[in-house]
């Protein structure tokens, strides 16, 4: 049995590896597309779309996984305040605005997580997403410019990382915190539990 992780987070590469799952990492390089508004279909849209578009363009057809049963997991995460979608911010403004924007109150973070990929001869495409409330503490102007200005906010969505500095202002979670890291790992778990054979999901440990 192999997995392959169609991301590039070390974030969610970490996830898998404490979990005890061994895997390959092969980055998806699609173009993404959204056409769904709410929140829960977006991640679940572009984690389908990162999975599918890894497993047959890297994986289907590629000698080195011929014979051996394969699961792709691709992943996407967003914040949503209101409704609202709030990506991956474009610059220091942006994450600026978006931070502000969280402060004092309580937003979402979706997960969605897709399996794409091949057991026993039979064609597997799973799809489902987990959502974490999050709440921040009041944070000055001077904290947002301090920590925009860190560097830590433009590659995360929400225009932050509740694992690294930004941690100080997370006055509580309701869900699943690694979840809001990048990547549910006990769904994922009890899911891939629910689709494979028992005796398909192998660990490190």
């Amino acid at each position: 049995m192999k997995y392959v992780l169609a991301s590039a987070s070390p974030r969610r590469q970490e996830l898998l590896t404490q979990a005890g799952f061994t895997f390959d990492v092969i980055p998806s390089a699609i173009d993404e597309k959204i056409t769904k508004d709410i929140p829960s279909d977006v991640v679940m849209e572009l984690a389908h779309q990162k999975a599918l578009d890894v497993y047959e363009s890297k994986i289907k057809d590629n000698p080195a996984y011929q014979g051996e049963d394969c699961i792709v997991i691709g992943a996407d995460t967003i914040v949503s305040y209101r409704g609202e979608v709030l990506g991956k911010p474009a610059d220091n403004e942006e994450a600026f605005d978006m931070l502000s924007m969280l402060a004092n109150r309580t937003h979402q973070v979706y997960t969605g997580v897709t399996f794409a990929g091949c057991i026993c001869g039979q064609q597997i495409l799973h799809t489902f997403y987990e959502k974490t409330d999050v709440t921040f503490y009041p944070v000055t102007k001077e904290d947002l410019h301090a920590y925009v200005d860190s560097g830590d906010s433009l590659d995360k969505a929400g225009a932050y990382g509740i694992q690294g500095a930004f941690a100080i202002h997370v006055k509580g979670i309701e869900g699943d915190y690694n979840n809001v890291v990048g990547l549910p790992i006990a769904r994922l778990y009890h899911e891939l539990d629910s689709i494979l054979p028992k005796e398909k999901i192998h660990y490190a440990f």
